[in-house]
């Protein structure tokens, strides 16, 4: 006999709209009839015939600034991969671009395609670009970002306060003067960096310099000609610099240098990411890492868990960060004890 959602429907109690919808995900149904109702199904060997069976991985782009200029996300895609095919989803990654012409038209068509589950990641996305995503048809996780409507559930760095560790790292090695390399594309975990920084500034009573704060492109090139054209005007430089992310760090770094400034020795630099570049730069660069197959993986188990249990219940996960310390970063408790 086939096993039909009118079947589940006598059995359960509950009416086939319930069963349907509860069985598609949909929203309407709580946590323990939909458990129930997956229970019958399960024990039936009742099959979907919109069951997923497939993945993707959905690359967001506003302007392409973060996505195309990084090897950060290389190790992400590849923590999703690894989980998809371990736990026997297939994978695909799409690309979506909002300066495309068919944006809409392609975004409708991912919404509601009910055979694929979506990871959208969402590192370049502000809130007005998820509020399409709310009409979705099939299960999704935003990772690398979140939603502060708190309608999805998100996979993100814990970006402030491994912002603020750094910070106080700084200030710990006798660093009073300390300025922010700021990206100037403002994503929204270089928003929280923004927030950690200030943060430990202010729990230190140390006041924030605004002409310390060096608004930077966000590539490593982009990054070392803003730097060079603010050197130029002959500025008087903290003792150290935090900054958004490993690529600016690094064209900063590299700029000072040719400005004839030594790094540590006249200013001390904290990247954030740890870029493969970040071990092997001179100095090595003191930076923050981020666990990115890991919340890859974290991605697709979110996923698989809203698959079959629902998403009443939404969660926000932060991934904790590494502070990794290299030569970047001068003491300068060592030399007021030397004078």
């Amino acid at each position: 006999m086939k096993i039909s959602i009118r079947t589940i429907s006598e059995i359960s109690g509950f009416s086939p709209a319930t069963v349907s919808n509860a069985l598609n995900h949909k929203k309407g149904v709580n946590k323990e009839t939909a458990d129930a109702i997956f229970k019958i199904a399960n024990e039936l060997g009742y099959v979907n015939e919109t069951k997923i069976t497939r993945i993707k991985l959905v690359i967001y782009k506003r302007n392409g600034l973060i996505i195309d200029d990084s090897p950060f996300f290389a190790q992400l895609l590849e923590g999703v991969e690894m989980e998809c095919r371990e736990s026997g989803y297939e994978m695909m990654i799409c690309n979506l671009d909002r300066r495309s012409d068919f944006y809409e038209q392609r975004l409708e068509e991912l919404l509601n395609d009910k055979t694929t589950a979506l990871i959208i990641l969402g590192t370049e996305a502000n809130d007005e670009d998820f509020e399409q995503y709310k009409e979705s048809k099939c299960p999704l996780v935003i990772l690398d970002s979140w939603c502060t409507s708190m309608e999805f559930n998100g996979i993100l760095i814990n970006s402030e306060d491994s912002a603020k560790n750094a910070v106080e790292y700084l200030i710990k090695k006798g660093h009073r003067e300390i300025g922010y390399l700021r990206g100037r594309f403002r994503i929204k975990a270089f928003t929280a960096r923004a927030s950690g920084y200030s943060r430990a500034l202010h729990k230190h009573g140390i006041n924030t310099d605004e002409q310390c704060v060096v608004t930077l492109s966000t590539s490593m090139d982009g990054a070392y000609s803003d730097m060079i054209s603010f050197l130029e005007q002959r500025p008087k430089l903290p003792t150290a610099f935090f900054s958004d992310d490993d690529m600016i760090a690094l064209g900063a770094m590299k700029a000072l240098q040719d400005k004839g400034y030594r790094i540590p020795e006249d200013v001390s630099i904290i990247g954030f990411d740890d870029l493969s570049s970040s071990e092997i730069s001179t100095p090595r660069l003191t930076t923050i890492r981020v666990f990115k197959q890991e919340m890859g993986r974290m991605a697709v188990r979110r996923l698989i868990d809203v698959m079959k249990h629902g998403d009443f219940i939404k969660s926000k996960i932060q991934i904790s960060t590494e502070f990794i310390e290299r030569d970047s970063v001068k003491d300068l408790t060592k030399s007021k004890k030397q004078s």
